[in-house]
């Protein structure tokens, strides 16, 4: 075979070229706001509260002010720990316009995790609830807190006059942003074990969110419903930065997932467009009065976070109207899509790939031992290159040089196939990391608070599949000599200091571990072992993009 004729057929794909925006999210903002002032730019539904485009860009300027009259300047911290709210998109488009880096706090968290996060993460200001039917926030920041040596000055709850005072305080707003100034940290599962502030630019946020919004195809004429959590990346840049692009409204259903307030939502405000994970569609299809809400106003939206079932896909298409619907993949690292179907591809490409490089966007397929890139068909590790990567983990260079390496490719830790017209199918994880309903959750993690259990002398934590989270947390546990204890016992130890997706379904109490002759765990035996006693082999080997 001649040489060209090789090297045209490996894994190595660009995306399409299009103009980068040179704009801060701020800036898109102004200008949308310019463009589209009296239409709607979000809706929160069970708040009772609307803005239009040129409210939420006051809003934004008012935050802003806010934050000076705090004494938070251009590249300080700002940490919100909330549920979906209409605070929470003043908050993120204010602390762009401030110049100040969001920090999503996860409201999963409790003690623990919030007490490393308020540590690593410097924040100087904290917005959040007292409390919600899930927590009460305010006593789990004390207990967080409690002895520690952090910079947090200013915690400010959305429900005291503490937060209208801030809107109405008198302040300044900063001369320049740059659109490679940090705008937003997010936490997620890293190498370690440990979270990882993964730091993401205004470049990086503004064009993952244009060349989002022209996969779906979004006019100011849209309307997207988003019930997934705004503290991720599917809300805050796949939901709110492809409204900021173009002007679209975004309908928030509830402070956090629930199904009948999302076709609720879809049904009376005639959305055009829904996202969700896998579970989250599965739970809007089983409800006893599902046909009884009007979807015929959807055309597209997106089913991502987890591994996407073909026939759950096809059901979407037809039983909810999405006849536009896609399929994308990513990471916090990348901003977070590197590839994506279109709503104009087939429905095969739809419901066998993750989609295509994304514009400005290149992928490759390598070899997890050589590095070297693989020819078409052949499974390796997913890398990515572009304009979407991550500035960097905060505060750890080390881990960063380990994930993007010095040719300024990332590797992603999940493996693919590349097909030979550029899409690709994913065939698993290199990494261990567990994904649950769309939350990444590193085993190490899990473990390491596990040990901490006075009568746990080993643990082990892997992923198990599940037809409706896609997968689960399963603990193998040892305990120590001469002691007894029971699932619940351990599942109650968990309660309250770890957020609850971490909190193992199922715990085995064993003697010893699958382990290889030099003693290393295989935790792929474990999962096998699992899949078998619990008779899951339906469940894990069936189809996913």
């Amino acid at each position: 075979m001649p040489v060209e004729e090789k090297l045209c057929r490996l894994s190595d794909t660009q995306g399409p070229s299009r103009p980068l925006l040179e704009l801060t999210i701020g800036d898109l903002l102004h200008r949308t706001a310019n463009r589209f002032g009296d239409r709607l730019a979000v809706a929160s539904c069970h708040q009772g509260k609307r803005l239009t485009w040129a409210e939420l860009s006051e809003a934004a300027d008012r935050v802003a002010r806010g934050l000076w009259s705090l004494g938070i300047r251009r590249g300080d911290r700002v940490g919100l720990w909330s549920t979906n709210c209409i605070e929470w998109l003043m908050m993120h488009m204010g602390c762009a316009r401030a110049g100040a880096s969001l920090v999503n706090v996860n409201p999963a968290y409790r003690s623990h995790e919030l007490g490393f996060t308020l540590t690593r993460s410097r924040m100087k200001a904290l917005f959040l609830w007292h409390k919600d039917r899930h927590a009460d926030y305010e006593e789990i920041l004390g207990r967080a807190r409690h002895g520690l040596d952090i910079e947090l000055k200013h915690t400010i709850y959305f429900d005291s006059p503490e937060w209208p005072a801030l809107l109405d305080a008198a302040g300044e707003l900063p001369q320049h942003v740059a659109i490679d100034d940090v705008a937003n940290i997010q936490y997620t599962s890293g190498t370690t074990g440990l979270p990882k502030g993964v730091m993401l630019t205004h470049h990086n946020i503004v064009n993952n969110g244009q060349f989002l919004a022209q996969g779906f195809h979004y006019t100011e004429q849209d309307k997207i419903v988003v019930p997934v959590p705004l503290f991720h990346c599917y809300g805050c840049v796949i939901g709110t930065m492809t409204a900021v692009n173009t002007g679209a409204a975004l309908i928030l259903p509830n402070w956090t997932f629930d199904p009948r307030a999302t076709l609720k939502a879809v049904h009376d405000e005639r959305a055009t467009s829904v996202y969700g994970v896998p579970a989250m569609y599965v739970a809007e299809m089983a409800l006893p009065d599902f046909a009884s809400y009007d979807l015929t106003s959807l055309r597209t939206g997106m089913m991502s976070g987890a591994p996407c079932p073909v026939e759950l896909m096809k059901r979407v298409l037809g039983e909810m109207h999405c006849g536009e619907l896609v399929i994308a993949y990513g990471q916090t690292e990348t901003s977070p899509v590197v590839t994506m179907s279109d709503a104009a591809d087939t429905i095969e490409i739809r419901v066998k790939t993750v989609g295509r490089a994304m514009p400005q966007t290149g992928i490759r397929i390598v070899s997890t031992v050589t590095g070297e890139t693989l020819p078409f068909g052949e499974q390796g590790e997913v890398c990515v290159h572009g304009y979407a990567l991550m500035k960097g983990y905060d505060g750890d260079p080390e881990g960063t040089a380990q994930v993007i390496r010095e040719d300024g490719w990332l590797h992603t830790g999940d493996l693919g196939v590349m097909r030979e017209d550029g899409c690709i199918h994913l065939t698993g994880r290199s990494r261990d990391v567990i994904i649950r309903g769309g939350e990444n959750i590193y085993p190490r993690e899990v473990e390491e608070f596990l040990y901490t259990h006075p009568k746990v002398d080993e643990a082990q934590v892997v992923g198990i599949p599940n037809a409706r989270l896609g997968e689960i947390v399963v603990a193998w546990v040892r305990l120590r000599p001469g002691v007894e204890a029971t699932e619940a016992e351990v599942r109650g130890f968990c309660q309250g200091q770890i957020a609850y997706y971490k909190i193992p379904e199922h715990i085995r109490f064993v003697d010893a571990f699958p382990a290889t002759l030099s003693g290393k765990i295989q935790k792929y035996k474990m999962r096998e072992f699992e899949i078998e006693a619990r008779g899951l082999q339906a469940v894990a080997s069936a189809a996913t993009a």
